[in-house]
């Protein structure tokens, strides 16, 4: 038979690949008519329906499901398949969702499920819970989880100590690789998930690496330290976790030692974790530079509504800014209608300019590819851009609107405004968000609001006053 007769058999006869086609579509996403049917089998009362059809599915993927699911139909979910509900679905599971299952569930059962997570799972688990709720579940965790929690509970959020997984594979330096994987095979305490096994000192100081394809190749009675690589990249207790993320991507680590202030060896953080805090991250940045919060459709409205009201109260006030500079050319724009039309144009063209700039700036600064030592080359380079992008946009509009009015001043003047607009619009675009880092702000945080204050605010004075000083309305 050939390959293409076999994968005809498979793809025609295999009652797996059956169930998958009914339950995902092409681009690999459950299908809305199998999200249907969990929910009605969930309405029906049929458990036995419900354990059916989520069987099959990977963790990642009942995970997808509870957040598809309205939120009333997710406890009943959860009871239906609580075999299935194991610490892979929970750590998996949407931040927002997972909370408000956690509330729903008692502390007994909570603590079941923080007892099946890694450490750093756990943590994430809990640690939006209020301090009494903590409290019950850590009571019922067993007592090597509660300490490895508590313990990771200590350290700031968002820091590498808050993230970091305790179980890992350290031996002293004495050994031979004969010992390590002696050592590996007697001891099945040990995790069971690791890439490289950590070489330290009596002070339990990291001093080498050795990776398991190393150790798997490597006669027995080679010792460690000359097999093992001793450069590292340590990771301190307290370092942000955007900042431990830029190192896993700078380097291209898959796991890395994490270290106290002494220096000792207390956890580790591969790259799975990574993974997610990198698009957390991102994620981050893009909502904080649009003002709308988490940005996650599971986030509860009321916090929701809070998270984005704020900033367009903000927005509102800056904008009076701009309708003040109008207010004062009232009598300009009453002597020519035309320029009342064409304020628009200035500003907007003018905004988009600057939020080309801020994206790219913002973007440099996370990803630390802008610093303090290259800042006024940023500078520099932003503004040539701007003269580039200023002349080209003032010579079409200047052309459009001689034309169209048969006004070669006001083709002049609108051409002076959009030039003069663009080039404030870049400055502000690097300026604003470089300010605000020196000022050990989130450059993500209000720089939007505060380069369209500008841009409109500029777009405006220039166009009206050019448009005075000119003489072209008299």
């Amino acid at each position: 038979m050939t390959p293409d007769e076999l994968d005809e058999l498979h793809r025609t006869d295999s009652p797996q690949a059956e169930e998958e086609r009914e339950q995902f579509d092409e681009d690999n996403r459950l299908r809305a008519e199998f999200v249907r049917s969990v929910a009605h089998a969930l309405t029906e009362g049929d458990d036995a329906r419900v354990y059916e059809l989520v069987e099959p599915l990977h963790a990642a993927d009942i995970a997808d499901l509870f957040e598809l699911l309205e939120r009333d139909e997710r406890a009943p979910l959860a009871r239906a398949i609580s075999d299935l509900m194991t610490g892979e679905v929970i750590a998996e599971l949407n931040d927002h969702v997972r909370d408000d299952m956690v509330e729903d569930l008692p502390p007994e059962a909570v603590a079941e499920i923080a007892d099946q997570l890694e450490t750093d799972d756990a943590v994430q688990l809990i640690e939006d819970l209020e301090p009494a709720e903590q409290a019950a579940i850590l009571a019922e965790m067993e007592p090597e989880g509660r300490a490895a929690v508590e313990s990771a509970l200590a350290y700031p959020e968002e820091t590498a100590g808050r993230l970091m997984q305790r179980d890992l594979v350290a031996v002293p330096e004495h050994m031979t690789v004969g010992d390590l994987i002696d050592y590996l095979r007697d001891n099945g305490d040990l995790t069971t998930e690791f890439w490289e096994v950590f070489i330290v000192d009596p002070q339990h100081k990291p001093v080498g690496t050795c990776q398991l394809s190393w150790i798997l190749r490597t006669p027995r009675a080679i010792p460690l330290t000359d097999v093992m690589k001793r450069e590292q990249t340590l990771i301190p207790v307290s370092m942000d976790q955007e900042e431990v993320a830029l190192q896993f991507q700078k380097y291209a680590l898959i796991s890395a030692a994490v270290v106290d202030e002494s220096g000792r060896l207390v956890g580790q953080l591969t790259v799975d974790d990574i993974v997610h805090i990198i698009q957390e991250e991102a994620d981050e940045d893009v909502m904080l530079l649009s003002g709308a919060g988490d940005g996650d459709i599971n986030e509860p409205i009321r916090e929701a509504y809070g998270a984005r009201v704020r900033w367009l109260i903000a927005n509102m006030l800056t904008a009076a800014v701009a309708s003040s500079i109008i207010a004062t050319f009232e009598d300009t724009i009453a002597k020519m209608v035309a320029l009342a039309t064409l304020m628009p144009i200035v500003a907007g063209i003018g905004g988009n300019a600057g939020t080309q700039t801020l994206a790219v700036t913002v973007r440099a600064l996370a990803t630390n590819q802008l610093t303090a030592s290259n800042a006024w080359r940023a500078v520099r380079r932003e503004l040539g851009i701007a003269l580039m992008n200023g002349g080209t946009v003032a010579v079409i509009i200047g052309v459009v609107v001689t034309l169209l009015f048969h006004d070669p001043l006001l083709g002049i003047v609108i051409a002076m405004a959009m030039m003069t607009n663009i080039l404030v619009a870049g400055l502000a675009g690097v300026l604003v968000p470089l300010t605000l880092e020196r000022l050990k702000a989130d450059p993500a945080i209000a720089s939007s609001i505060f380069v369209t204050m500008t841009t409109d605010s500029m777009g405006f004075l220039a166009f009206l006053g050019l448009a005075t000083v000119s003489g072209l309305v008299s």
